[in-house]
């Protein structure tokens, strides 16, 4: 049995009073919200701060504000509560898609929306117990001096898995960032990096406390995910779309951006800008998959054939254009779900 380790414990009521324990007692104190992930890291001990700070009695944090003008929506809320919020729609559903394929309803019952987007980078040779690292001699993102996804590389290759950044990613959200003398906002597109252990610019005395997205008004989004299990997994493939499109079909604007193969969700710029001002038809989705595609190489970190996981980049981009386009694409995601764990 995988035991926590001992730490204290403190539990502010504000933000204020959070921002000043992380700013006193320093990087060995870490946030808990839900601790879906931080909890299992700790027993696996590749985590293990001195101090946890329960997030759970800052009211504001649980807030939401959605309307016509944008959304600002709390930090600790449950990715239940994202996917069944009746205002995450249209412009928005694709937050609320990817927050309801997150695990299962209990972990997602738990799981707050900050936690996923500072959700710790994940690979084949790091998510194990302390034993089996030990026995490989550990690796670069803990404890060792090797990547054995790359033994030449001096990076580590750890892969992300948030469903939910690149997702507001494409909507263009920010992050609010707050600490005990400073107060920021960051675009998401600009708070990770591509390095498996220092993934997150997020300062450690600073406290991710709401997400911002500003109006979608006429836009379209959606979600694609590759998992093993159709039910319950991390994503190896993840597609987030937003479009706003004109009454007569041509693209007026376009995000696109690919996760889970790489450190960090990956923007897919070129493909995004080669739609604008065109139709969304059979030519146009091909060549915007095929660009998109371009940008993922996926390495032998995770679930899956890395060069199938490339290959099938270009299917997920189609299948996403394709909903923002109006087909109905159920049957498809019916088959995703049912088929993926022989995949």
């Amino acid at each position: 049995m995988m035991r926590l380790p001992l730490f204290e414990f403190r539990a502010p009521q504000t933000v204020a009073e959070a921002v000043r324990i992380l700013d006193g007692e320093g990087p060995q104190t870490m946030p808990l919200a839900g601790g879906t992930d931080l909890l299992p890291n700790m027993k696996r001990r590749q985590q293990v701060p001195k101090t946890l700070m329960s997030l759970n009695r800052i009211g504001e944090l649980h807030q939401a504000k959605i309307n016509d003008s944008g959304s600002q929506l709390g930090a600790c809320m449950t990715l239940s509560e994202i996917a069944a919020n009746p205002g995450l729609r249209n412009g928005l559903t694709a937050l609320a898609q990817a927050a309801s394929f997150v695990a299962t309803p209990q972990i997602r019952n738990m799981a707050t929306l900050g936690g996923n987007l500072c959700l710790d980078t994940r690979c084949n040779y790091y998510n194990q117990n302390y034993e089996w690292r030990k026995a490989i001699g550990f690796c670069l993102k803990k404890d060792g001096d090797i990547c054995w996804v790359a033994p030449g590389s001096s990076k580590c290759m750890a892969v992300s898995s948030t469903d939910t950044a690149p997702v507001l990613m494409a909507l263009g959200a920010r992050v609010r960032l707050v600490s005990h003398s400073t107060e920021r906002e960051v675009p998401l597109t600009e708070l990770y990096q591509n390095d498996g252990i220092h993934y997150m610019k997020r300062r450690p005395n600073e406290l991710l406390t709401k997400v911002i997205v500003d109006s979608l008004h006429e836009w379209k989004s959606t979600y694609w995910k590759l998992r093993r299990r159709g039910s319950f997994d991390f994503p190896v493939l993840s597609v987030a779309a937003a479009a706003k499109i004109s009454r007569n079909g041509v693209v007026e604007d376009a995000r696109i951006v690919v996760g889970s193969v790489a450190c960090l969700p990956l923007v897919a710029t070129e493909a995004s800008n080669f739609l604008k001002g065109r139709p969304l038809n059979q030519d146009s989705i091909a060549q915007a998959a095929a660009l998109a595609a371009r940008i993922a190489k996926p390495l032998d970190n995770t679930d899956f054939d890395m060069t199938w996981r490339k290959r099938v980049t270009a299917g997920f981009v189609t299948y996403a254009l394709r909903e923002l386009r109006g087909d109905d694409m159920r049957g498809e995601r019916l088959l995703l779900t049912r088929h993926s764990s022989s995949l």
